[in-house]
């Protein structure tokens, strides 16, 4: 396992965010969260020290979709891990987040042993 257990969460509904804090708190990890995929890429472009990124792919503004494939065009945080979490849980859509560029996808409502063992296996 990673020393540095850290995690950003991005979802545009807070109520998401306190879930996955709580949950990602009790096992030991740091969380930072945010709301906006911008906002995403610019604590990331700060500090590129996360174990993961758990991204919700539908968001105003910039999507998910848009913000793993800046993330991924951008060298200082290309090899951070991107968990793309997301209501449309058509097998399509899993495909569709990984082709994006996503490690991973977790469907909502969330299985919280899915989820982290998609983080675990990042580590």
């Amino acid at each position: 396992m990673l020393m540095n257990k850290k995690v950003l969460i991005v979802d545009d509904d807070p109520r998401n965010i306190f879930a996955l804090r709580l949950t990602l708190k009790s096992r030991g990890y740091q969380i930072v969260s945010c709301t906006m995929a911008q906002e995403a890429i610019d604590i990331l472009k700060n500090d590129n020290q996360f174990t993961a990124v758990l991204m919700d792919m539908m968001m105003p503004e910039m999507d998910g979709y848009e913000a793993i494939k800046i993330i991924r065009s951008t060298p200082s945080i290309s090899q951070i891990p991107v968990i793309a979490v997301t209501a449309q849980a058509m097998p399509e859509d899993r495909q569709k987040c990984l082709d994006a560029g996503a490690q991973d996808y977790v469907s909502k409502p969330i299985d919280v042993d899915h989820l982290m063992n998609a983080i675990e296996k990042l580590s």
